[in-house]
């Protein structure tokens, strides 16, 4: 297995044989107008990607966990191949499918799919909480599993949560990816996960390697890298959480993290 953080939750992923693009958000820095109601006016992508956006077009399969914009933007759909098989949650097969890409396979609620020699499992999530989390709609992580492969849990846009925490007791994954950056509006709590999230998945899988992305690109991203691996530093767990840069190899078969 190797892993490749782009940018955000973009990820480049070679597992089982196959290689994965996995939430791709290709837009050039400062395209997009700032989130809204986020009490910061920046705009989106904060930074630019960290080399050609062709190195990233061509791989076997597209992983699309939902369908918020710095997940899968519309530069990636102008930009990437529509024969590509594309892999995404129960529901949003049909919008993909609207946007021109002719190959797109659900992943059912609870349930698997496979892909070559990998299998995916589709798991819950929160987005927030509250009526903020409700009108962020549904979201997904998934398990990846293969024969010579360890366990891999990408929990998408979570919060730490019973769902969460469930997923880490059925399936004891030995390297998760967590999307932090402690997302928020400017009213309400975080919707993506924080610091206390990050170090709460620690606890509770504690012999899992960690890997924290989806920090310093988005403007209503709070947690940067920097305060992260300040609160990592403080609780001793800095030595079990990678927080990559983009473009950073940070995974790979032959070494822990």
């Amino acid at each position: 297995m190797k892993i490749q953080l782009i940018r955000h939750a973009a990820l480049w992923l070679e597992y089982g044989g196959v290689t994965f693009l996995v939430d791709p958000m290709l837009s050039a820095q400062g395209v997009n107008p700032p989130i809204m109601n986020s009490g910061d006016e920046r705009r989106n992508p904060l930074v630019p990607l960290p080399g050609p956006v062709e190195q990233w077009l061509k791989p076997d399969a597209v992983l699309v966990t939902h369908l918020h914009q710095d997940h899968w933007d519309t530069a990636a759909v102008d930009q990437l191949s529509h024969e590509l098989p594309v892999l995404c949650q129960e529901g949003d097969g049909e919008k993909i499918s609207a946007q021109g890409m002719l190959s797109v396979t659900e992943i059912k609620d609870s349930s698997s799919a496979s892909f070559g020699a990998v299998t995916l499992t589709r798991t819950d999530g929160r987005h927030g909480t509250g009526e903020i989390g409700e009108r962020m709609g549904k979201v997904s992580g998934f398990i990846f599993q293969a024969e010579g492969e360890p366990v891999l849990y990408l929990a998408g846009d979570t919060i730490w949560c019973r769902e969460a925490e469930q997923v880490l007791a059925d399936h004891r994954p030995e390297v998760i990816i967590l999307n932090a950056g402690g997302a928020r509006f400017a009213a309400g709590g975080h919707i993506t996960m924080n610091e206390q999230d990050v170090v709460d998945v620690c606890h509770a899988a504690p012999e899992a390697s960690v890997i924290a992305v989806h920090m310093d690109a988005i403007n209503h991203c709070r947690v940067t890298r920097e305060l992260l691996k300040l609160r990592l530093e403080q609780e001793g767990l800095l030595d079990r959480v990678a927080v990559p840069l983009d473009g950073e190899w940070i995974y790979k078969q032959d070494q822990s993290v």
